[in-house]
Order: structure tokens, then C-alpha cells, then sequence
């Protein structure tokens, strides 16, 4: 165990590995549908990931704000898609940006169409960005006035090119009827590519979460799928039925600092500045932060006896120990924690380690 018991803080371990193994079966089933795989990048945000994916011929990537679509920039990328309703605010690092990279933008209102229609200099697409039923954001899916309110004012300029529909089902992630789901987001793309293909043929329509994309089987005409988190996959994806525990690609490594053994506790240096605090509930009504794993050369293996964080704070996490960890353990060991949300942790961490040790880069790193 060279390289981890090197380890004296806690370190994102990423298992290059499991993490190519998450790309090619995502890009495969897009493949088997006929759909464009274009992945949200908010979770991996690393230029080595890229390259990775490029091995299973992805050639597009989303993001999620400005800041990270110029981290991006100049690495060979068809197009970046910023996924975000976009902020009027960065009119001129968008324009200045679209100098030298493909870019798309989604917009849900007519003022921010109006600003990038008077104040762009360079071309950009975008997408109109759909709330099928999730509510955080985007156009109804019956609001025609204000689709063609915005395709009309962007018609008024050769700078913005409308590419289609998006579409975030984000509503899988905490309603178990994922099926139903997907069958609103068929119809409501597919209805909004009939209504409007005549007068735009080339559009295509683009749905993405995790969940659907990683359980569904009926992507009807929808044209591309955009997931983020089935780079890494996390425990929060464990239990939606997404994925299994072994294939979580990153484990946070932290350092065993005391042990309870009367109250079956361990405490370890790692918590909510490493993890962040999303949480699961555990059926007793406590909670979980995170899913313990042995190190080991090769990366990790899952315990036959589940140990699971049952709180942090800012630096603290005390970790409900199971026999066969308070058997196995010492101070000044290490341990490996899956996390609950592998965007959050990776984006508190700022970079990851490979298993032999190389240093992967992350865009706030």
C-alpha cells in the first residue's frame, strides 16, 4: 500500500478503473439507443476525466456556470453546453469565450435573450430550457407565447442559433416512480419537436439525470442524454437503484484519530469541509453521511459488516462502527468513505489522487 500509506490528510482517492468502467457503460447505452451522449462535466470537472471520456467518443460536454466552461476551453471539445439559466451578468466573458470554443447556452426568459441578442459578438447556440414537473426552473411545458418569444428575438441576430429543447428531470432523485417520469419527459419533447421542427429541422432535444439515464430503456425521440453524476456515482445513486457500491469511482481517505469501542465510535479527521453534508436517512431515523471501505493496494473493497459516518461537523466525523471494523482498526490507521454526494465532495476537495498516485486536476483546485 506505497502510495496510500503515504496518505497523512484527507484525499479524494479516485479508482481510474471503475470511473472508465462508468463511462463506457453510459456511452455503450447511448450508443445501443442511438442517442448523443453528452455528459455534465459539474461532476468530475477535470481536464484528465476528458480525456477519458474522449476514449469512449464523447465529443460534448455540459457544464454548469461560465467559470467552468473557460476551464474547459481549449481542450479539443466540439461544444460546451452551460446548463444553467444563463446570467446576463456575463454577457461579455460568454461573448469573449465563443471567440475560440462552440458554445450553448439556456435561456428561459426574454430579457436575457434580449441582452445576448443586442450584445454579443460571436455566435452561440442555445437550448430552451423545459420544467416538465420538477419546478426548480425553465419554461412550462405548455408556455408557447414565451418559447416563441425568445426564438423571435433571437431571429433578430445572427449571434444566437437555436439548437432545441433541454430537459432536466431532476424530480428522479427523490420520486421512486422513475418510469412515470420518463414517460412525461418523452411526451413533452416529442410534442415540443413536432410542434416545432417544420420551421427548425435541425433541432434536437436533450434530457439528463442520472437516475433515468441510468435505469431507463424507452428514450423514445429524444435525441441526446446528458447525465453527470455515472462518472463517479455516489451513495445518494446507490440507494435511488442507479448503480451498486462497487461502482463508486472516488472514496474520500481520511485518518482514524480515536476509538470507542464501549460506544462502537471512531472518530476520523473528515467532515463537512471535505464531504460537504448532504446526507441519507438510515432506517432508524439516524443519519448517514457517507458508506465506509477498506484501502487497499488496488484501490478499495467493501466490508461484509456495513460502517457508515453518523455525523460530521467542520473538521470531525464519528463514524458507527461495526464489529468487524473495531476488530480490524487502529489509531493512525486510514479509511476509505464513499461519499453520499461525489459532485459536492469532489468539488470541497479540488482535485483527486489516482491509485498510483497521480494527481488528477479539478477545476477549483
Amino acid at each position: 500500500m506505497s502510495v496510500i500509506s503515504e496518505i497523512t490528510s484527507p484525499i479524494l482517492l479516485l479508482d481510474e478503473k471503475i470511473c472508465h468502467h462508468n463511462l463506457q457503460v453510459m456511452a455503450d447505452k447511448a450508443k445501443r439507443h442511438g442517442k448523443k451522449l453528452v455528459p455534465h462535466f459539474k461532476t468530475p470537472q477535470s481536464h484528465l476525466v476528458g480525456k477519458w471520456a474522449m476514449e469512449y467518443g464523447i465529443r460534448e460536454i455540459t457544464v454548469s456556470s461560465i467559470k467552468m466552461a473557460a476551464y474547459f476551453c481549449r481542450q479539443g471539445w466540439d461544444n460546451i453546453h452551460i446548463a444553467f439559466p444563463f446570467n446576463p451578468l456575463e454577457t461579455k466573458n460568454l461573448s469573449e469565450l465563443a471567440k475560440t470554443q462552440s458554445l450553448s447556452v439556456q435561456l428561459i426568459n426574454e430579457a436575457v435573450t434580449e441582452k445576448l441578442a443586442k450584445e454579443l459578438e460571436n455566435p452561440v447556440g442555445f437550448f430552451i430550457e423545459i420544467d416538465a414537473g420538477y419546478g426548480r426552473t425553465g419554461v412550462e411545458v405548455s408556455d408557447f407565447g414565451l418559447m416563441e418569444a425568445i426564438m423571435r428575438i433571437a431571429k433578430s441576430t445572427d449571434k444566437l442559433k437555436f439548437k432545441g429543447f433541454y430537459l432536466h428531470a431532476g424530480h428522479s432523485y427523490y420520486e421512486k416512480d422513475i418510469p412515470k417520469i420518463y414517460e412525461q419527459t418523452r411526451a413533452a419533447l416529442s410534442m415540443l419537436k413536432s410542434k416545432y421542427r417544420s420551421e427548425y429541422p435541425g433541432l434536437v432535444t436533450r434530457t439528463g439525470d442520472t437516475p433515468g439515464c441510468s435505469v431507463i430503456e424507452d428514450f423514445g425521440d429524444i435525441d441526446e442524454l446528458g447525465p453527470g453524476n455515472f462518472v463517479f456515482y455516489d451513495m445518494m445513486q446507490v440507494a435511488l437503484g442507479s448503480c451498486k457500491r462497487e461502482d463508486v469511482a472516488v472514496a474520500l481517505v481520511v485518518p482514524v484519530v480515536d476509538i470507542k469501542k464501549e460506544r462502537k465510535e471512531i472518530l476520523i479527521h473528515g467532515g463537512g469541509v471535505h464531504l460537504a453534508k448532504d446526507v441519507l436517512a438510515e432506517p432508524d431515523g439516524g443519519k448517514n453521511f457517507g458508506e465506509v471501505v477498506y484501502l487497499t493496494e488496488n484501490g478499495w473493497t467493501i466490508p461484509s459488516q456495513r460502517s457508515f459516518l453518523k455525523s460530521i461537523s467542520q473538521e470531525h466525523g464519528i463514524i458507527k462502527a461495526s464489529d468487524e471494523l473495531l476488530y480490524r482498526v487502529k489509531v493512525g490507521d486510514l479509511l476509505g468513505i464513499l461519499p453520499i454526494h461525489s459532485c459536492m465532495t469532489a468539488d470541497c476537495m479540488g482535485s483527486y489522487m489516482t491509485i498510483n498516485g497521480e494527481k488528477v486536476d479539478h477545476a477549483e483546485g
